[in-house]
């Protein structure tokens, strides 16, 4: 969930709605996330994701920075759109995620910006539309949530509906707001130190889930604290990978179109972005290309990852 500063609107009009929802199909269609639902509200936004082939963290960072400068460019205003960082909890899926679902759908009927279910089920700002087939939303996962509600689309569709309506009536649900990491792990401290993959849960966040899942939380953080090294400098990254492929380091600046410089800084983001949660814009600034296309890099190479995976350190720690 992100927040406009001072809880001001950070969709002005539809033009805004537009802007912020091909930001986020770009990213889906990247394979940073898949999308199960959204909502846009005048003066906040959420998302109900899980993550690919980046962290969560980064794909935020693209999609708000850019959104807020277009909004400010648009708007000709200055200064911080969202208010601090945005707000992410974990989910344990098989007891929560249609009821998220459903919950998330539902924020514009609770906030008073619509005052029906039929003017909900053509509202284009939610992902609902496009589960019943009103708006077409070709990258969200829409066919991942009514195979939860049955084979054929037309009865899944007529189902999750009904589930819909039967949630009008709940209004605010505090049980769907987190916290399941205070009650099962005893308080904040907890929180400080929990890891799940790269992404640090700082003291505002929270974990959706029972005391079983958030106990193999911790046990995968601890594994991966243990198993996975923070990786190499990168000036040894790029010599390690160059060695690999039998090429010289300064093939790599440049943006060189040759295969073997292409392959190298394929192998180079993956390992740098996706498997040690770097900076890419630190790898950009030292390849001489844009942060897009250290981005796209690191996408190609997770489709040979079996190949750069044993370059890692973490290989030899076990």
């Amino acid at each position: 969930m992100m927040r406009g500063i001072e809880r001001r609107p950070i969709f002005r009009d539809d033009q805004d709605r537009a802007d912020f929802a091909t930001r986020v199909a770009a990213l889906a269609t990247a394979g940073a996330w898949t999308v199960y639902a959204w909502a846009l509200l005048p003066n906040h936004a959420h998302l109900l994701v899980r993550t690919g082939t980046r962290p969560l963290a980064r794909s935020m960072r693209s999609l708000l920075t850019g959104y807020a400068g277009a909004f400010n460019r648009r708007h000709k205003r200055v200064g911080h759109l969202f208010q601090n960082r945005y707000k992410s909890i974990v989910i344990e899926e098989e007891p929560y995620l249609l009821e998220l679902v459903r919950y998330l759908h539902l924020n514009p009927l609770r906030a008073g910006v619509l005052t029906s279910l039929p003017a909900l089920d053509r509202y284009p700002w939610t992902g609902h539309s496009a589960l019943l087939g009103r708006v077409p939303r070709p990258w969200q996962a829409v066919s991942e949530v009514l195979g939860q509600f049955g084979p054929n689309r037309r009865r899944a569709r007529a189902a999750y509906r009904a589930f819909v309506a039967e949630g009008l009536s709940q209004g605010r649900r505090p049980d769907l707001q987190g916290g399941g990491l205070i009650r099962s792990l005893g308080g904040w401290a907890a929180v400080t130190a929990l890891r799940r993959g790269r992404e640090a849960y700082l003291g505002d966040e929270r974990v959706l889930g029972g005391s079983e899942f958030v106990e193999q939380l911790r046990q995968e953080a601890e594994a991966q604290q243990y198993f996975r090294p923070r990786g190499l400098p990168l000036a040894r990254l790029l010599g390690l990978v160059c060695r690999h492929l039998g090429i010289a380091p300064t093939l790599l600046q440049g943006g060189s179109r040759r295969p073997a410089a292409s392959r190298a800084r394929e192998g180079i983001a993956y390992l740098w972005l996706t498997v040690w949660g770097r900076s890419g814009r630190q790898l950009a600034a030292v390849l001489g290309i844009g942060p897009q296309s250290v981005y796209k890099a690191a996408q190609r190479g997770a489709q040979d990852r079996a190949a750069w995976d044993r370059l890692d350190p973490k290989s030899t720690r076990r």
